[in-house]
C-alpha cells in the first residue's frame, strides 16, 4: 500500500480541504485527487463522496482514518528508530516571527544559555506559515509561532500575551484608564495586523458598532505601529510585552476596554511530531528563569 496515498487521504481530512492539503505537501490539487483514487483502488472502497466543491467521507471512508492515521504514525516513528541518534543537542535551530525576535527572545536566549552554555543557537526569523514549512523540512529544530496546527507537529501553549488599548501621554482617555469600545470610535486607529483569530475578534466586535472606528492605518509591524502611538498619530490595541518600556515611563497608557478584556496573542512552541522531547524541556526549564515572563500567562505543557 502506497505510504504516500495514505498521507494525502489524512491530510484532505486534517485540513477539509483538497487545496490546503496539496500546499502542505508541496503538491497539486490533481496530484492530491490523483493519490486518493489510487487508494480507493486499491481498497476497492469509495472514501469520499463528491458534489462539485464539496465532499464529505463515506462510512467506508470513516471506518478507515483511524487505521490510516495509526499507520502514518508507526511509519514515522519506525523511520525515527533508523536516525543515527545523537548524544546530546549541540545546535538548536529556533525559528521565529519577527515579534518573537523583538520581545521574547533577547530575554529568553540569556536564560537559555545559563543553563545550557554548552549548545550553540542559531535563529532563524519569518512568518508563521514559512516557519512550519522549514519545520517540516528539518531545516529547523523547533519554532516559536502563532498558534497553527499540522497533523506531524506537536504544539504547546507557550505565552500568551494580553492586548489592550495604548495611548499617548496625556491623550483624554489616559485620565480615567477605562473607555467603552465605542468611544474609539471618533479617534484616529493605529492597526496592527498580524492575522490571528484575537486580532480577527477586534474586527468582528468594530462592526457590531453604528459608526465605524477611523482606521487611519494598517500596519503589519509592532514597532511602527507603537512609534506612530508615540508621534500622537492615534492609538492602537498592542500586545502588552512590546510597549512595557514605554508603559513603565509613562510614555504610553494601557486603557482597559471591558468588550476586549480577554483578547491575547498567543506564542505556540512546535516541533515535529515524537521528535521535540529534548527542546520542550530545555524550553520549560528556561522558562523558570526568564524575568520578563514573572506574572505573565506562560506555559509549558506540550500536548
Amino acid at each position: 500500500m502506497n505510504i504516500e496515498a495514505i498521507e494525502a487521504f489524512v491530510y484532505v481530512i486534517h485540513f477539509n480541504s483538497f487545496n490546503k492539503a496539496a500546499d502542505a505537501l508541496f503538491l497539486s490539487q490533481p496530484s492530491i485527487s490523483a493519490r486518493i483514487q489510487s487508494l480507493e483502488r486499491e481498497l476497492n472502497a469509495k472514501l469520499f463522496e463528491r458534489e462539485g466543491k464539496q465532499f464529505a467521507l463515506t462510512e467506508k471512508g470513516k471506518q478507515f482514518l483511524p487505521y490510516a492515521q495509526q499507520i502514518l504514525q508507526v511509519y514515522k516513528l519506525g523511520k525515527q528508530q533508523l536516525q543515527p541518534k545523537n548524544s546530546s543537542l549541540s545546535m538548536l535551530r529556533i525559528g521565529c516571527t519577527i515579534s518573537v525576535a523583538n520581545y521574547i527572545i533577547p530575554e529568553l536566549l540569556p536564560a537559555f544559555k545559563r543553563r545550557q552554555p554548552e549548545i550553540q543557537i542559531k535563529l532563524i526569523t519569518a512568518p508563521s506559515e514559512i516557519l512550519l514549512e522549514r519545520l517540516l523540512n528539518k531545516e529547523i529544530d523547533v519554532g516559536l509561532v502563532r498558534n497553527i496546527t499540522h497533523p506531524h507537529i506537536d504544539s504547546a501553549k507557550f505565552y500568551e500575551d494580553p492586548i489592550r488599548l495604548f495611548v499617548r501621554q496625556g491623550h483624554p482617555f489616559a485620565r480615567t484608564g477605562q473607555i467603552a469600545i465605542e468611544e474609539i470610535v471618533n479617534e484616529p486607529l493605529v492597526f496592527f495586523e498580524c492575522g490571528s483569530l484575537d486580532w480577527m475578534k477586534i474586527h468582528r466586535l468594530f462592526e457590531t458598532l453604528d459608526k465605524p472606528p477611523a482606521i487611519e492605518y494598517h500596519i503589519d509591524n509592532l514597532e511602527t505601529a507603537k512609534k506612530l502611538v508615540l508621534q500622537g498619530a492615534g492609538i492602537a490595541f498592542l500586545p502588552e510585552l512590546c510597549v512595557r518600556e514605554e508603559t513603565a515611563d509613562g510614555r504610553l497608557v494601557p486603557i482597559d476596554v471591558p468588550a476586549l478584556a480577554s483578547l491575547s496573542l498567543r506564542t505556540n512552541l512546535i516541533a515535529l511530531k515524537g521528535e521535540g522531547a529534548s527542546a520542550y524541556k530545555l524550553f520549560r526549564d528556561v522558562l523558570k528563569e526568564a524575568d520578563f515572563l514573572h506574572g505573565t500567562k506562560a506555559f509549558s505543557g506540550v500536548r
